[in-house]
């Protein structure tokens, strides 16, 4: 049974776990090797350097300025306090949505609170329902009369309940519908406000049918002058370019490599040299820039030929194009709409920015694709169900009785005050919660 020591145990434990979470991400964002993940939208328009460069070694990982210390909280109040237009232009629009989600909460939940204190705690404390069912094998405690079971059956002083339910209830939609409308205001001024980009004039269209007499381009083609005659503008087919990408990937890990090894060579005035074995551990040892500049030439070779096998193969092109459009409005309707009788052809959608695009996934076909969802909601909502197995295992072991009984010798321990407040108000969260993350490792090991 839980009393108000074992809720208060548990605050205490999870109150100071948040504080210390936050203060360490207070100074780590002091830290002059995290400044490029906490301010990259600076970076991106220029207005911060990176502090590493022409400090002492030490300086380049560890801010030893104390005074930054002082004030590393500065930044809450003035976050707060920042207008959201400039805001967004600070931080970006998802930063101040996700402020607002904050002041949505207090909107929602400081009014219930209030309310919930001054009506409906005074209503169940002063009730005596408890005291007079005389319940054989149920027990009670302080805690229990400030909820509802402390109201005697068929009481008038449910109507205060049913009252507060729909009270509660008006408040948080009216709450939610008032915030969604402005965010959504905010996106629209947002995108409004933003430069154009193509991928906001283009949609993606799959299971493009097959014709005999025409190719997927000239299909695509025909079928979007036929269908969208007064906003279509141009279109590009998908190709089976996985191979293509393995070397244009490797040939820019191989620049990388390069750029470093020269930059090596600046800094050392001694040409590099390395081993072509396995990570470099073993094998022919060379000079590491003619090395990567022979194998780059290499690879472009490769990449010229298999780009014009490509190109040139009928095979490699899939039934999948990305379409644009002269207007952001035309995209709009394009994407939303069905486009033939079949509802299984000529699938269209928002096209995605291209560095969002996984290209080895676009040459899936459209009923591989339909199975693998359908098998990946299947083995999710078997791993849902079977889930509450070890939930309600692990939450029998984490009570007192179900301590007791499968470990009698700690009985001494958990009638100890401060570690049976522990366990009844916060070991079983915690066990709960740990699950996820034992059969996560357990499934990588496996893998």
């Amino acid at each position: 049974m839980t009393t108000l020591a074992d809720i208060g145990v548990s605050a205490a434990i999870n109150i100071s776990g948040a504080f210390l979470f936050f203060v360490a991400f207070a100074i780590l964002r002091l830290q002059p090797w995290n400044d490029r993940v906490y301010f990259p939208k600076w970076y991106l328009k220029g207005l911060r350097t990176d502090p590493v460069h022409g400090r002492a070694f030490v300086s380049k990982f560890i801010n030893l300025d104390w005074r930054a210390y002082l004030g590393f909280l500065n930044w809450m109040p003035e976050a707060l306090r920042m207008p959201e237009p400039v805001l967004i232009d600070h931080a970006g629009l998802d930063s101040a949505v996700y402020l607002r989600i904050y002041l949505i909460g207090l909107k929602i939940f400081v009014p219930i609170a209030f309310l919930a204190w001054t009506v409906l705690v005074p209503v169940n404390w002063t009730s005596t329902g408890l005291e007079g069912a005389q319940i054989k094998n149920i027990t009670s405690s302080d805690i229990d009369k400030l909820s509802v079971s402390n109201v005697h059956s068929r009481s008038e002083r449910f109507w205060g309940h049913i009252i507060m339910a729909y009270t509660f209830t008006f408040w948080t939609c009216y709450v939610l519908l008032k915030d969604y409308e402005k965010v959504a205001s905010m996106r629209l001024d947002f995108l409004a406000a933003e430069k154009r980009r193509p991928d906001q004039f283009t949609v993606l269209v799959r299971n493009i049918p097959p014709d005999p007499d025409e190719s997927v381009s000239e299909l695509v083609e025909h079928f979007f002058l036929v269908n969208h005659p007064d906003h279509y503008l141009t279109h590009q087919v998908v190709y089976d370019a996985n191979k293509l990408a393995k070397l244009v990937k490797k040939k820019k890990k191989l620049k990388n490599w390069l750029v470093y090894y020269q930059n090596k060579l600046e800094r050392t005035s001694k040409r590099p040299e390395m081993k072509t074995g396995f990570l470099g551990l073993w094998g022919r040892k060379v000079d590491a820039i003619d090395y990567h500049i022979t194998e780059i030439d290499k690879l472009s070779e490769e990449i010229v030929v298999e780009r014009k096998k490509v190109i040139n193969d009928p095979k490699s092109i899939m039934p999948a194009a990305f379409v644009s459009f002269t207007t952001r409005w035309a995209a709009a309707v394009c994407a939303q709409t069905q486009q033939t009788r079949n509802p299984t052809l000529w699938l269209t959608e928002w096209a995605p920015e291209p560095r969002d695009v996984y290209w080895q996934n676009l040459p899936i076909p459209y009923v591989s694709l339909t199975v693998r969802r359908l098998i990946i909601a299947v083995a999710f909502f078997f791993l849902t169900f079977f889930f509450m197995i070890p939930i309600a295992f692990v939450q029998t072991l984490a009570s007192l009785d179900g301590i007791q009984k499968a470990a009698p010798w700690l009985e001494p321990l958990v009638s100890i005050p401060f570690i049976k407040s522990f366990i009844q108000g916060f070991s079983a969260w915690y066990c709960v919660e740990a699950i996820p993350y034992l059969l996560a490792n357990n499934i990588d090991d496996h893998v």
